[in-house]
């Protein structure tokens, strides 16, 4: 059996010419720029801008009162009146217990009476000191008798002096049957109602809260202290308080106490704002969002806060260059406001800076800007509004 074999001559030109055309697209290839090479990345871009930017302490405040007035009666008895219902405000001065005061004004009726009859035995023993005065002086009387006068003057003084205190302790009793309100605030729940007996200084019968003003209380750390008091000395601080769910509309204070003392367990310094709080959006035991603002920077540059990155050589963020490729430029960053990062050196007003799609960057690559996923579309036009 013979083995055929083929001759390879024939195949020789047609292998060279297909190593030739590879090789030239290989190089053609190796010839073109990496940035060329890749697809252009779909990025979000925004353009740094110039403009002012205050300079705040952030932290979560707790809302008071301004002042807690707790109600109790000083003087023991039965509650005959209650005279505001739970939740009012009430003013300085206004009625709002009352005890029964009949034993109280039968005690003062006692003690005026026996003031009264006390005052005319001091008068009568005026009377006899005058006279054995006279006398001894022309010794018609012993000096026992006149030493004796005198002495029942001085006690009865004495004892209309007594008197005259005890009335006055009797009418001031008398006075702590009707409660009246300490300041102008808002009541809460009753504790007793009418009918109750109550001790002393004993029992809470309501509290009540000043509204307006009030403090908001909240803790920066001690490293702020300084810087704080610092701007403190140069003027009043404004202090804003958000709400949950009204981010747009602060309430405005300013800061009105800096504690005396750092919390050594937490390394905070406890301060207060004062708010006027006249449409009383700020209510006792609320949790809000607290920025102390201490300045303000004039001018500055900002670029939106997702735009900058951290790398190993520190904080950097991707500008978009005139034909569409990006630069990594290293950026020196200063505080930040309102989901705003102020750049104090790396950027430039007016320069375009990358805010998404970082991660499939490098330097030199092509991009494409899209629509921010919050950006609203713009509705097509109808054919017949087209017409129109």
């Amino acid at each position: 059996m013979k083995t055929v074999r083929r001759s390879a001559g024939p195949l020789l030109p047609f292998l060279a010419a297909a190593l030739l055309a590879a090789s030239a697209c290989s190089d053609a290839s190796s010839s073109r720029p990496p940035a060329a090479r890749r697809a252009a990345v779909p990025v979000t871009v925004a353009t740094a801008v110039k403009q002012d930017v205050p300079v705040e302490v952030p932290a979560i405040g707790t809302v008071e009162a301004y002042v807690t007035v707790t109600v109790k009666s000083l003087v023991p008895g039965q509650i005959t009146k209650v005279a505001f219902r739970e939740g009012q405000d009430v003013r300085k001065g206004e009625l709002l217990f009352e005890i029964d005061p009949v034993p109280y004004r039968a005690a003062l009726n006692a003690a005026e009476a026996t003031l009264a009859k006390d005052s005319a035995l001091r008068e009568n023993a005026e009377k006899d000191a005058k006279r054995s005065a006279v006398l001894i002086e022309k010794d018609l009387i012993p000096r026992q008798q006149y030493d004796q006068a005198t002495a029942n003057l001085a006690a009865l003084e004495a004892t209309v002096k007594a008197d005259a205190a005890l009335v006055e302790q009797s009418r001031i009793k008398l006075g702590y049957c009707f409660i009246r309100s300490p300041i102008d605030g808002r009541t809460g729940s009753l504790s007793v109602n009418r009918g109750n007996v109550v001790k002393d200084n004993d029992t809470t019968l309501v509290v009540i809260n000043q509204v307006t003003p009030i403090y908001v209380a909240f803790s920066v750390p001690e490293q702020r202290l300084a810087e704080i008091r610092k701007y403190e000395a140069s003027g009043t601080l404004e202090t804003l308080a958000v709400l949950p769910g009204e981010e747009n509309r602060p309430v405005r204070g300013t800061l009105d106490f800096i504690g005396n003392q750092v919390d050594k367990t937490t390394g905070t310094i406890p301060l207060k704002g004062k708010f006027a709080n006249v449409d009383r959006r700020l209510w006792p035991g609320q949790f809000v969002n607290v920025s102390l603002r201490l300045t303000v920077l004039r001018a500055a540059v900002v670029v939106p806060s997702q735009a900058v990155q951290t790398g190993q050589d520190g904080q950097y963020v991707f500008v978009v260059k005139a034909d569409q490729t990006v630069e990594m430029r290293p950026v020196a960053t200063g505080g930040t406001f309102a989901g705003n990062t102020v750049v104090e050196k790396g950027v430039e007003p007016g320069e375009r800076v990358v805010t998404d799609g970082q991660l499939a960057l490098v330097p030199g690559s092509r991009i494409t800007e899209k629509r921010p996923a919050n950006a609203e579309e713009k509705p097509e036009e109808k054919p017949e509004e087209k017409a129109s």
